[in-house]
């Protein structure tokens, strides 16, 4: 299984707000502690397989980092600070297979007779809606049941969160992966929404987005699973 497989997605929001919180104890400045965790994730990324492999315990290791950072950032004060107009993506936009997004759902009709574009995307409502009642009840079995064999599933996380750093392959690995990524507390509540135009999935914590899943449908099988976990992509998803 791999790195990102073994845990949690409730795991991961809490690592990096423990970090967080050690870098806002420090500075008391929200911009600046994101960039301490973002610089502490990107030298966790900076290791190769076996240096991470040799970790036993990560959160320990990320705490000490972060610390160091804070020591390192004290002393040169101009290394963090934090961008004053910096350009940020609010949009979690992931490839899709069946062609050009359709923005806002809707579709063309030829003399009052579908599109084959409205027929795609009936297709993929459908086969997404049977991966989103797999993906509740978090059964591997009925997740690999809706999974093409080949499939393969690609989180981003912007190097602000510890997800895996290659895709993982494989209906039975990806539903492996997807049922460890929604196991935890029930906190976390999934709902179906239009993701570029296509059926996909929110998950939300107190109303603000933590990912969101969008997949590429080929017959009546997911062929690829995109899940988007950077915070900088999700501020539109939040919800009061």
């Amino acid at each position: 299984m791999t790195e990102a497989g073994a845990r949690s997605l409730a795991e991961m929001l809490d690592e990096r707000r423990h970090l967080l919180e050690i870098a806002l104890w420090m500075f008391g400045s929200a911009a600046t502690a994101d960039l301490i965790v973002q610089e502490t994730y990107r030298r966790w990324y900076a290791l190769n397989d076996e240096e991470r492999a040799g970790i036993a315990v990560p959160r320990a290791w990320l705490t000490r980092v972060a610390g160091g950072i804070c020591l390192e950032s004290l002393a040169t004060p101009a290394a963090f600070r934090p961008p004053s107009a910096a350009p940020r993506s609010d949009s979690a936009s992931a490839p899709v297979a069946d062609g050009p997004v359709l923005r806002g759902g809707a579709a063309r009709h030829v003399s009052g007779r579908p599109t084959f574009r409205k027929a795609m995307l009936d297709r993929h409502d459908r086969v997404a809606r049977r991966f989103a009642a797999a993906c509740g009840t978090g059964d591997v079995a009925a997740l690999k049941a809706v999974l093409a064999a080949e499939a393969l599933v690609v989180s981003d996380g912007g190097g602000k969160l510890r997800t895996s750093v290659r895709p993982t392959y494989g209906a039975d690995a990806v539903a492996r992966f997807i049922a460890a990524l929604l196991a935890g507390p029930p906190d976390i509540l999934v709902t179906i929404e239009s993701v570029n135009g296509r059926t996909g999935l929110a998950l939300r914590r107190a109303g603000r987005a933590v990912a969101v899943v969008s997949v590429s449908v080929a017959g009546d099988e997911v062929t690829a699973v995109w899940i988007v976990l950077n915070p900088d992509k999700l501020h539109r998803w939040h919800r009061p």
